[in-house]
């Protein structure tokens, strides 16, 4: 079957997946805001030498706290903070600090308790970061449909961008599915900008791959669904080589890194793959159809 058939069944995959997670928001289970967006109690902690934050994070989740954020700082790495969803009384703070800190003298010997801090805290991102997110990734597309329609011609450029926006609409409904493994934070906010700009790299393939191919004889007879298939085809081979080299990297950092790290790869895995299949199996089809929208209207 030619690739070019497969476009309207990846297109309700697409459809499908994204109204899933609508489905998912209307019955109430929507966006996980992480702490970013909530805030919480701050805890800092002495530990009287570099520590592992996988450490802290695996003793936080033995003493049953759900939601929370590790970092270092100060001389050496020594100081500890800890980032929890608000606890609801004074109570419940000193039972969680009295637990958290069994457990880690038992590990780090030279810490200081007495000399630890708890302190509520508002959200540190809001409104203001989801507003100079959405901004940045019009201003992407903006800049992207101008040097796509300039290189190549407006309606690669109106697919290119189309596609950009179906790879963040599924970044945020995976978001949603996996609203336990995802969460809105400044993590995922940062990775989403970063597909914004690696996705695009894969469609700039393919179209210069079509443009290529309209030069040569051989495919004179073709129309603008078999060039694109003979384009997807001949680049096929270098797109997967370039996206498995990418994924490998990204998923040996999820398996292997910390919380942190955790949540920025996740949602860059996604979105390696929902570019990927884009640039591949909807963006190219994308243009001929607009191509030919276009040479009609004159």
């Amino acid at each position: 079957m030619k690739l070019q058939k497969k476009t309207l069944i990846c297109l309700g995959i697409s459809l499908a997946i994204m109204l899933t997670a609508l489905v998912l928001t209307l019955c109430g289970r929507g966006i996980n805001f992480g702490l970013d967006f909530t805030g919480g109690l701050i805890l800092n902690y002495d530990m009287g030498e570099s520590f592992d934050t996988a450490i802290v994070e695996k003793t936080l989740g033995e003493i049953g706290v759900a939601e929370f954020a590790v970092s270092s700082s100060g001389e050496d790495g020594r100081v500890m903070q800890a980032r929890i969803a608000s606890l609801g009384s004074e109570d419940e703070v000193q039972l969680l600090q009295a637990a958290l800190e069994e457990k880690l003298l038992a590990v780090y010997p030279g810490m200081d308790a007495a000399a630890a801090t708890a302190s509520y805290v508002g959200p540190v991102a809001g409104s203001t970061l989801v507003r100079n997110a959405i901004s940045s990734v019009l201003l992407a597309a903006v800049l992207m449909l101008v040097y796509i329609a300039f290189r190549f011609d407006f309606a690669s450029g109106l697919a290119a961008v189309l596609g950009l926006l179906h790879d963040v609409l599924i970044m945020l409904s995976f978001m949603v599915i996996l609203r336990d493994l995802l969460q809105m934070n400044s993590s995922f906010i940062a990775a989403m900008l970063t597909i914004v700009g690696y996705s695009i790299n894969n469609t700039i393939i393919i179209f210069d791959r079509i443009r290529e191919n309209r030069k040569k004889p051989v495919h004179a007879g073709l129309d603008r669904m078999q060039m694109v298939d003979v384009s997807v085809r001949e680049s096929l081979g270098r797109t997967i080589n370039t996206t498995l080299t990418t994924l490998v990297t990204i998923t040996c950092l999820y398996l292997l890194g910390v919380s942190a790290i955790r949540e920025f790869s996740l949602p860059i895995i996604v979105g390696v793959l929902a570019g990927v299949y884009s640039a591949n199996l909807i963006n190219g089809y994308l243009w001929a159809a607009l191509e030919g929208i276009g040479k009609r209207k004159k």
